[in-house]
Protein backbone atom coordinates (compact mmCIF):
# COMPACT_ATOMS: atom_id res chain seq x y z
CA UNK A 1 0.00 0.00 0.00
CA UNK A 2 1.05 3.61 -0.47
CA UNK A 3 2.56 5.42 2.51
CA UNK A 4 -0.12 7.75 3.94
CA UNK A 5 2.33 10.67 3.75
CA UNK A 6 2.24 10.38 -0.05
CA UNK A 7 -1.57 10.62 -0.05
CA UNK A 8 -1.55 13.65 2.24
CA UNK A 9 1.03 15.46 0.13
CA UNK A 10 -0.22 14.35 -3.32
CA UNK A 11 -3.98 14.13 -2.87
CA UNK A 12 -4.96 15.11 -6.42
CA UNK A 13 -2.40 12.73 -7.94
CA UNK A 14 -3.79 9.97 -5.72
CA UNK A 15 -7.32 10.73 -6.97
CA UNK A 16 -6.09 10.29 -10.54
CA UNK A 17 -4.30 7.07 -9.61
CA UNK A 18 -7.34 5.34 -8.11
CA UNK A 19 -9.42 6.50 -11.06
CA UNK A 20 -6.92 4.94 -13.49
CA UNK A 21 -6.89 1.70 -11.48
CA UNK A 22 -10.68 1.62 -11.20
CA UNK A 23 -10.63 1.49 -7.40
CA UNK A 24 -13.50 3.02 -5.45
CA UNK A 25 -12.20 4.88 -2.40
CA UNK A 26 -13.71 7.89 -0.63
CA UNK A 27 -10.53 9.95 -0.55
CA UNK A 28 -12.03 12.73 1.56
CA UNK A 29 -13.17 10.27 4.22
CA UNK A 30 -9.77 8.57 4.22
CA UNK A 31 -7.94 11.86 4.78
CA UNK A 32 -10.43 13.05 7.42
CA UNK A 33 -10.17 9.78 9.35
CA UNK A 34 -6.39 9.87 9.13
CA UNK A 35 -6.37 13.40 10.57
CA UNK A 36 -8.92 12.57 13.27
CA UNK A 37 -7.00 9.45 14.37
CA UNK A 38 -3.70 11.31 14.61
CA UNK A 39 -5.26 14.17 16.58
CA UNK A 40 -7.13 11.79 18.88
CA UNK A 41 -3.98 9.73 19.43
CA UNK A 42 -2.18 12.89 20.55
CA UNK A 43 -4.98 13.69 23.04
CA UNK A 44 -5.00 10.09 24.33
CA UNK A 45 -1.27 10.21 24.98
CA UNK A 46 -1.68 13.49 26.84
CA UNK A 47 -4.47 11.99 28.97
CA UNK A 48 -2.32 8.92 29.73
CA UNK A 49 0.53 11.16 30.86
CA UNK A 50 -1.87 13.18 33.01
CA UNK A 51 -3.31 10.01 34.55
CA UNK A 52 0.19 8.84 35.49
CA UNK A 53 0.91 12.23 37.07
CA UNK A 54 -2.30 12.26 39.14
CA UNK A 55 -1.74 8.62 40.20
CA UNK A 56 1.83 9.43 41.22
CA UNK A 57 0.60 12.51 43.20
CA UNK A 58 -2.18 10.39 44.79
CA UNK A 59 -4.77 12.84 43.45
CA UNK A 60 -7.49 10.17 43.44
CA UNK A 61 -10.49 12.29 42.33
CA UNK A 62 -8.62 13.88 39.43
CA UNK A 63 -7.23 10.49 38.40
CA UNK A 64 -10.76 8.97 38.32
CA UNK A 65 -12.04 11.82 36.15
CA UNK A 66 -9.16 11.54 33.68
CA UNK A 67 -9.44 7.74 33.59
CA UNK A 68 -13.13 7.97 32.65
CA UNK A 69 -12.35 10.48 29.89
CA UNK A 70 -9.44 8.30 28.69
CA UNK A 71 -11.60 5.17 28.47
CA UNK A 72 -14.15 6.97 26.29
CA UNK A 73 -11.42 8.43 24.05
CA UNK A 74 -9.67 5.09 23.65
CA UNK A 75 -12.91 3.37 22.60
CA UNK A 76 -13.62 6.12 20.09
CA UNK A 77 -10.04 5.92 18.79
CA UNK A 78 -10.37 2.16 18.27
CA UNK A 79 -13.60 2.64 16.33
CA UNK A 80 -12.15 5.37 14.10
CA UNK A 81 -8.88 3.46 13.58
CA UNK A 82 -10.72 0.33 12.46
CA UNK A 83 -12.78 2.37 10.00
CA UNK A 84 -9.59 4.04 8.73
CA UNK A 85 -7.85 0.65 8.28
CA UNK A 86 -10.83 -0.70 6.38
CA UNK A 87 -10.64 2.09 3.81
CA UNK A 88 -6.82 2.18 3.80
CA UNK A 89 -6.71 -1.55 2.96
CA UNK A 90 -8.11 -0.65 -0.48
CA UNK A 91 -5.31 1.84 -1.21
CA UNK A 92 -3.43 0.56 -4.29
CA UNK A 93 0.20 0.83 -5.30
CA UNK A 94 1.46 3.73 -7.39
CA UNK A 95 2.32 3.29 -11.08
CA UNK A 96 5.57 3.42 -12.98
CA UNK A 97 5.95 6.50 -15.19
CA UNK A 98 6.04 4.32 -18.34
CA UNK A 99 2.76 2.47 -17.67
CA UNK A 100 0.36 3.12 -20.60
CA UNK A 101 -2.90 4.91 -19.90
CA UNK A 102 -5.86 2.65 -20.69
CA UNK A 103 -9.03 1.20 -19.24
CA UNK A 104 -8.62 -2.54 -19.90
CA UNK A 105 -6.57 -5.21 -21.72
CA UNK A 106 -7.61 -3.89 -25.14
CA UNK A 107 -5.33 -0.90 -24.50
CA UNK A 108 -2.22 -2.82 -23.46
CA UNK A 109 0.80 -1.95 -25.62
CA UNK A 110 2.63 -4.70 -27.51
CA UNK A 111 6.40 -4.43 -27.08
CA UNK A 112 7.71 -7.73 -28.48
CA UNK A 113 6.66 -10.61 -30.70
CA UNK A 114 8.32 -13.98 -31.36
CA UNK A 115 7.58 -16.99 -33.55
CA UNK A 116 5.85 -17.94 -36.78
CA UNK A 117 2.03 -17.74 -36.73
CA UNK A 118 1.51 -18.18 -40.45
CA UNK A 119 -1.04 -20.67 -41.86
CA UNK A 120 0.19 -24.25 -41.42
CA UNK A 121 -1.73 -25.47 -44.48
CA UNK A 122 -4.42 -27.27 -42.48
CA UNK A 123 -7.15 -26.33 -40.03
CA UNK A 124 -5.65 -26.64 -36.53
CA UNK A 125 -7.63 -28.46 -33.89
CA UNK A 126 -8.29 -26.87 -30.52
CA UNK A 127 -6.35 -28.41 -27.64
CA UNK A 128 -9.40 -30.13 -26.14
CA UNK A 129 -10.32 -31.84 -29.42
CA UNK A 130 -6.70 -32.72 -30.19
CA UNK A 131 -6.18 -34.06 -26.67
CA UNK A 132 -9.31 -36.20 -26.85
CA UNK A 133 -8.34 -37.67 -30.25
CA UNK A 134 -4.88 -38.57 -28.94
CA UNK A 135 -6.29 -39.94 -25.69
CA UNK A 136 -4.14 -37.64 -23.54
CA UNK A 137 -6.80 -35.23 -22.17
CA UNK A 138 -10.28 -35.92 -20.84
CA UNK A 139 -12.57 -33.10 -19.78
CA UNK A 140 -15.88 -34.94 -19.99
CA UNK A 141 -15.13 -37.45 -17.23
CA UNK A 142 -13.71 -34.76 -14.95
CA UNK A 143 -16.90 -32.73 -15.43
CA UNK A 144 -18.94 -35.81 -14.53
CA UNK A 145 -16.94 -36.36 -11.35
CA UNK A 146 -16.00 -32.84 -10.21
CA UNK A 147 -18.05 -30.43 -12.33
CA UNK A 148 -17.01 -27.82 -14.87
CA UNK A 149 -13.49 -26.44 -14.67
CA UNK A 150 -11.63 -29.71 -14.07
CA UNK A 151 -9.83 -32.20 -16.33
CA UNK A 152 -7.67 -35.32 -16.51
CA UNK A 153 -4.24 -35.57 -18.10
CA UNK A 154 -3.66 -39.12 -19.38
CA UNK A 155 -0.41 -40.93 -20.25
CA UNK A 156 1.59 -38.73 -22.67
CA UNK A 157 -0.53 -35.73 -21.72
CA UNK A 158 0.67 -35.97 -18.13
CA UNK A 159 4.22 -36.75 -19.26
CA UNK A 160 4.19 -33.65 -21.48
CA UNK A 161 2.93 -31.47 -18.63
CA UNK A 162 5.53 -32.88 -16.23
CA UNK A 163 8.29 -32.42 -18.80
CA UNK A 164 7.45 -28.74 -19.29
CA UNK A 165 7.53 -28.11 -15.55
CA UNK A 166 10.77 -30.10 -15.13
CA UNK A 167 12.37 -28.10 -17.96
CA UNK A 168 11.24 -24.83 -16.36
CA UNK A 169 12.41 -25.79 -12.88
CA UNK A 170 15.81 -26.84 -14.24
CA UNK A 171 16.22 -23.53 -16.08
CA UNK A 172 15.33 -21.46 -13.00
CA UNK A 173 17.51 -23.51 -10.66
CA UNK A 174 20.45 -22.95 -13.00
CA UNK A 175 19.77 -19.21 -12.85
CA UNK A 176 19.94 -18.98 -9.08
CA UNK A 177 16.42 -19.68 -7.83
CA UNK A 178 15.91 -21.64 -4.62
CA UNK A 179 13.31 -24.40 -4.94
CA UNK A 180 10.41 -24.42 -2.47
CA UNK A 181 7.62 -26.86 -1.77
CA UNK A 182 4.99 -24.71 -0.10
CA UNK A 183 1.75 -25.30 1.84
CA UNK A 184 -1.33 -25.47 -0.39
CA UNK A 185 -3.56 -23.80 2.19
CA UNK A 186 -3.12 -20.43 3.81
CA UNK A 187 -4.67 -18.11 6.36
CA UNK A 188 -6.39 -14.85 5.49
CA UNK A 189 -3.35 -12.96 6.81
CA UNK A 190 -1.18 -14.24 3.95
CA UNK A 191 -3.76 -13.13 1.39
CA UNK A 192 -3.79 -9.65 2.91
CA UNK A 193 0.03 -9.53 2.87
CA UNK A 194 0.16 -10.32 -0.84
CA UNK A 195 -2.64 -7.92 -1.78
CA UNK A 196 -5.24 -10.51 -2.75
CA UNK A 197 -7.39 -9.31 0.13
CA UNK A 198 -9.51 -7.31 0.01
CA UNK A 199 -9.33 -6.93 -3.79
CA UNK A 200 -9.84 -10.47 -5.18
CA UNK A 201 -11.89 -12.30 -2.59
CA UNK A 202 -14.46 -13.40 -5.19
CA UNK A 203 -11.80 -15.63 -6.80
CA UNK A 204 -11.22 -17.79 -3.71
CA UNK A 205 -12.51 -21.03 -2.31
CA UNK A 206 -13.04 -21.16 1.46
CA UNK A 207 -12.77 -24.22 3.69
CA UNK A 208 -15.67 -23.92 6.11
CA UNK A 209 -14.70 -23.98 9.77
CA UNK A 210 -10.93 -23.98 9.22
CA UNK A 211 -9.91 -20.34 8.67
CA UNK A 212 -7.94 -21.63 5.68
CA UNK A 213 -8.15 -21.16 1.93
CA UNK A 214 -6.52 -23.19 -0.86
CA UNK A 215 -3.92 -21.03 -2.59
CA UNK A 216 -4.55 -19.41 -5.95
CA UNK A 217 -0.78 -19.07 -6.54
CA UNK A 218 2.35 -19.94 -4.58
CA UNK A 219 3.00 -16.19 -4.33
CA UNK A 220 0.51 -16.30 -1.44
CA UNK A 221 2.76 -18.62 0.57
CA UNK A 222 6.21 -17.50 -0.62
CA UNK A 223 5.91 -13.76 0.09
CA UNK A 224 4.78 -14.27 3.73
CA UNK A 225 7.68 -16.73 4.16
CA UNK A 226 9.72 -13.70 5.33
CA UNK A 227 6.93 -11.74 7.04
CA UNK A 228 8.00 -9.74 10.12
CA UNK A 229 11.67 -10.29 9.29
CA UNK A 230 14.61 -7.97 8.75
CA UNK A 231 16.72 -9.47 5.97
CA UNK A 232 20.45 -9.00 5.61
CA UNK A 233 20.97 -6.55 2.75
CA UNK A 234 24.13 -8.40 1.76
CA UNK A 235 22.04 -11.49 0.97
CA UNK A 236 19.67 -9.72 -1.42
CA UNK A 237 18.23 -10.45 -3.87
CA UNK A 238 16.55 -13.66 -2.69
CA UNK A 239 15.10 -15.74 -5.52
CA UNK A 240 12.44 -18.43 -4.96
CA UNK A 241 10.43 -20.69 -7.24
CA UNK A 242 7.66 -23.15 -6.40
CA UNK A 243 5.53 -25.50 -8.45
CA UNK A 244 2.08 -26.01 -6.91
CA UNK A 245 -1.52 -26.78 -7.70
CA UNK A 246 -3.60 -23.59 -7.64
CA UNK A 247 -7.30 -23.22 -6.93
CA UNK A 248 -9.53 -20.38 -8.15
CA UNK A 249 -13.27 -19.94 -8.44
CA UNK A 250 -12.81 -18.11 -11.79
CA UNK A 251 -16.30 -16.63 -11.52
CA UNK A 252 -17.69 -15.48 -14.84
CA UNK A 253 -15.14 -17.50 -16.83
CA UNK A 254 -17.53 -19.23 -19.23
CA UNK A 255 -17.38 -18.34 -22.92
CA UNK A 256 -15.96 -19.38 -26.27
CA UNK A 257 -12.60 -17.71 -25.59
CA UNK A 258 -12.19 -19.82 -22.44
CA UNK A 259 -13.21 -23.17 -23.89
CA UNK A 260 -11.29 -26.32 -23.10
CA UNK A 261 -9.00 -25.99 -20.08
CA UNK A 262 -7.81 -22.42 -20.60
CA UNK A 263 -9.58 -21.15 -17.47
CA UNK A 264 -10.25 -23.76 -14.80
CA UNK A 265 -10.69 -24.17 -11.05
CA UNK A 266 -7.56 -26.28 -10.50
CA UNK A 267 -4.26 -25.99 -12.36
CA UNK A 268 -0.51 -26.24 -11.87
CA UNK A 269 1.68 -23.16 -11.89
CA UNK A 270 5.36 -22.40 -11.30
CA UNK A 271 6.10 -18.96 -9.91
CA UNK A 272 9.16 -16.69 -9.72
CA UNK A 273 9.29 -14.60 -6.52
CA UNK A 274 12.12 -12.17 -5.78
CA UNK A 275 12.91 -10.08 -2.68
CA UNK A 276 15.31 -7.26 -3.52
CA UNK A 277 16.47 -3.75 -2.66
CA UNK A 278 14.37 -0.89 -4.06
CA UNK A 279 17.01 0.13 -6.60
CA UNK A 280 17.14 -3.43 -7.95
CA UNK A 281 13.44 -4.07 -8.58
CA UNK A 282 13.26 -2.77 -12.15
CA UNK A 283 16.22 -4.95 -13.16
CA UNK A 284 14.83 -7.99 -11.33
CA UNK A 285 11.51 -7.68 -13.15
CA UNK A 286 13.39 -7.64 -16.46
CA UNK A 287 15.37 -10.70 -15.30
CA UNK A 288 12.12 -12.59 -14.69
CA UNK A 289 10.81 -11.48 -18.08
CA UNK A 290 13.96 -12.79 -19.76
CA UNK A 291 13.37 -16.14 -18.07
CA UNK A 292 9.78 -16.25 -19.33
CA UNK A 293 10.81 -15.48 -22.89
CA UNK A 294 13.64 -18.03 -22.84
CA UNK A 295 11.24 -20.70 -21.55
CA UNK A 296 8.72 -19.96 -24.31
CA UNK A 297 11.41 -19.91 -26.98
CA UNK A 298 12.78 -23.24 -25.76
CA UNK A 299 9.28 -24.68 -26.03
CA UNK A 300 8.98 -23.24 -29.57
CA UNK A 301 5.70 -21.46 -28.80
CA UNK A 302 4.93 -18.20 -30.65
CA UNK A 303 4.15 -15.39 -28.22
CA UNK A 304 3.98 -11.67 -27.72
CA UNK A 305 4.69 -9.43 -24.72
CA UNK A 306 2.54 -6.45 -23.72
CA UNK A 307 3.18 -3.54 -21.38
CA UNK A 308 0.01 -3.63 -19.31
CA UNK A 309 -2.03 -0.43 -19.07
CA UNK A 310 -3.13 1.25 -15.83
CA UNK A 311 -6.70 -0.06 -15.94
CA UNK A 312 -5.54 -3.66 -16.34
CA UNK A 313 -2.95 -3.64 -13.52
CA UNK A 314 -4.19 -5.06 -10.23
CA UNK A 315 -4.11 -2.85 -7.15
CA UNK A 316 -0.75 -4.13 -5.82
CA UNK A 317 1.02 -3.68 -9.17
CA UNK A 318 3.49 -0.89 -9.98
CA UNK A 319 4.39 -2.20 -13.44
CA UNK A 320 3.34 -5.35 -15.25
CA UNK A 321 4.23 -7.33 -18.37
CA UNK A 322 1.90 -9.99 -19.76
CA UNK A 323 3.19 -12.72 -22.05
CA UNK A 324 0.55 -14.10 -24.41
CA UNK A 325 0.89 -17.37 -26.35
CA UNK A 326 -0.54 -17.80 -29.85
CA UNK A 327 -3.53 -20.17 -30.00
CA UNK A 328 -3.96 -21.13 -33.69
CA UNK A 329 -7.40 -22.72 -33.22
CA UNK A 330 -8.76 -19.31 -32.21
CA UNK A 331 -6.26 -17.21 -34.18
CA UNK A 332 -5.49 -15.05 -31.19
CA UNK A 333 -2.90 -14.38 -28.49
CA UNK A 334 -4.01 -15.32 -24.98
CA UNK A 335 -2.33 -14.62 -21.64
CA UNK A 336 -0.12 -17.36 -20.22
CA UNK A 337 2.17 -15.31 -17.95
CA UNK A 338 2.04 -12.18 -15.81
CA UNK A 339 5.13 -10.45 -14.43
CA UNK A 340 4.63 -7.72 -11.83
CA UNK A 341 6.89 -5.36 -9.94
CA UNK A 342 5.05 -4.81 -6.63
CA UNK A 343 7.70 -2.40 -5.23
CA UNK A 344 7.17 -2.22 -1.43
CA UNK A 345 3.38 -2.78 -1.51
CA UNK A 346 3.54 -6.36 -0.21
CA UNK A 347 6.53 -5.72 2.05
CA UNK A 348 4.66 -2.98 3.94
CA UNK A 349 1.71 -5.30 4.53
CA UNK A 350 3.90 -8.26 5.50
CA UNK A 351 6.45 -6.10 7.37
CA UNK A 352 9.49 -7.34 5.45
CA UNK A 353 12.54 -5.07 5.71
CA UNK A 354 16.25 -5.30 5.06
CA UNK A 355 19.20 -3.88 6.99
CA UNK A 356 22.15 -2.28 5.22
CA UNK A 357 24.76 0.14 6.59
CA UNK A 358 22.78 0.47 9.79
CA UNK A 359 19.58 1.57 8.00
CA UNK A 360 16.32 -0.32 7.56
CA UNK A 361 13.99 -0.11 4.60
CA UNK A 362 11.21 -2.18 3.06
CA UNK A 363 12.23 -4.70 0.40
CA UNK A 364 10.68 -4.73 -3.05
CA UNK A 365 9.04 -7.88 -4.41
CA UNK A 366 8.67 -9.27 -7.93
CA UNK A 367 6.01 -11.86 -8.75
CA UNK A 368 6.21 -13.50 -12.16
CA UNK A 369 4.71 -16.61 -13.69
CA UNK A 370 7.31 -19.07 -14.94
CA UNK A 371 4.92 -21.59 -16.48
CA UNK A 372 1.32 -22.82 -16.16
CA UNK A 373 -0.74 -25.55 -17.77
CA UNK A 374 -1.92 -22.92 -20.26
CA UNK A 375 1.56 -23.25 -21.75
CA UNK A 376 0.97 -27.00 -22.20
CA UNK A 377 -2.18 -26.47 -24.24
CA UNK A 378 -0.49 -23.70 -26.26
CA UNK A 379 2.31 -26.13 -27.11
CA UNK A 380 -0.24 -28.78 -28.11
CA UNK A 381 -1.99 -26.44 -30.53
CA UNK A 382 1.17 -24.96 -32.05
CA UNK A 383 3.06 -28.24 -32.40
CA UNK A 384 0.25 -30.31 -33.89
CA UNK A 385 0.80 -31.93 -37.27
CA UNK A 386 -1.53 -32.44 -40.22
CA UNK A 387 -1.95 -36.05 -39.07
CA UNK A 388 -3.18 -34.90 -35.65
CA UNK A 389 0.02 -35.72 -33.77
CA UNK A 390 2.09 -33.43 -31.50
CA UNK A 391 5.81 -32.92 -32.07
CA UNK A 392 7.87 -32.54 -28.92
CA UNK A 393 10.39 -29.64 -28.89
CA UNK A 394 14.04 -30.67 -28.61
CA UNK A 395 14.34 -28.91 -25.25
CA UNK A 396 11.74 -31.29 -23.78
CA UNK A 397 12.82 -34.57 -25.30
CA UNK A 398 15.39 -35.27 -22.58
CA UNK A 399 12.58 -34.98 -20.02
CA UNK A 400 10.42 -37.47 -21.99
CA UNK A 401 12.96 -40.23 -22.46
CA UNK A 402 13.93 -39.08 -25.95
CA UNK A 403 10.35 -39.18 -27.27
CA UNK A 404 9.92 -36.96 -30.34
CA UNK A 405 6.20 -37.14 -31.10
CA UNK A 406 2.92 -37.89 -29.34
CA UNK A 407 0.65 -40.29 -31.21
CA UNK A 408 -2.43 -42.25 -30.17
CA UNK A 409 -1.28 -45.02 -27.86
CA UNK A 410 -2.53 -48.50 -27.25
CA UNK A 411 -2.46 -49.86 -23.75
CA UNK A 412 0.68 -51.85 -23.00
CA UNK A 413 0.00 -55.53 -22.22
CA UNK A 414 -0.06 -56.46 -18.55
CA UNK A 415 2.87 -58.65 -17.48
CA UNK A 416 1.82 -61.18 -14.82
CA UNK A 417 4.60 -63.72 -15.29
CA UNK A 418 5.67 -63.44 -11.64
CA UNK A 419 3.86 -65.94 -9.33
CA UNK A 420 4.41 -63.73 -6.23
CA UNK A 421 5.25 -66.75 -4.04
CA UNK A 422 7.82 -64.71 -2.11
CA UNK A 423 5.14 -62.31 -0.92
CA UNK A 424 2.78 -65.18 -0.05
CA UNK A 425 5.52 -66.92 1.94
CA UNK A 426 6.18 -63.78 3.99
CA UNK A 427 2.57 -63.83 5.11
CA UNK A 428 2.53 -67.57 5.87
CA UNK A 429 5.65 -67.24 8.04
CA UNK A 430 3.86 -64.92 10.49
CA UNK A 431 2.04 -66.21 13.55
CA UNK A 432 -1.13 -64.37 14.49
CA UNK A 433 -4.84 -64.92 15.03
CA UNK A 434 -6.65 -64.44 11.72
CA UNK A 435 -10.21 -64.26 10.47
CA UNK A 436 -9.86 -67.83 9.25
CA UNK A 437 -9.67 -68.98 12.86
CA UNK A 438 -13.25 -67.84 13.34
CA UNK A 439 -14.39 -69.94 10.39
CA UNK A 440 -13.10 -73.22 11.87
Amino acid sequence: MINMNFIRENTELFRKLINLKNIDIDVNELIELDKACREMQFVVEQKRALLKKYSRDRNIDAAKTVKTELNLLEKELVTKTEKFKQIYSFVPNTLSADVPIGKDDTENVEIYRFGDISDKGFKPLSHEILGEKLGILNIQKATKISGRGFFYWINDGLRLKNAIFAYTESLLANRGFQLLGTPLFTKEYALFCTGYHPFLQDQEFVISGWNLMPIGTSEQTIVPFHSDEVLNGNNLPLLYTAQTPCFRSESGAAGKANRGIFRVHQFYKQEQIIFCKPEESERMQLFCQRNVEDIMKGLEIPFRVVNVCAGDIAAPGFKKFDTEAWFPSQEMYKETHSNSNLTDFQARRANIKFLENGKRDFVHTISSTAVTERVVIALMENNQTKDGYITIPKALQQFMGGQEVIKPQQRKPLNLSDDFTDIQNRIKQQTYKSFGDYEK
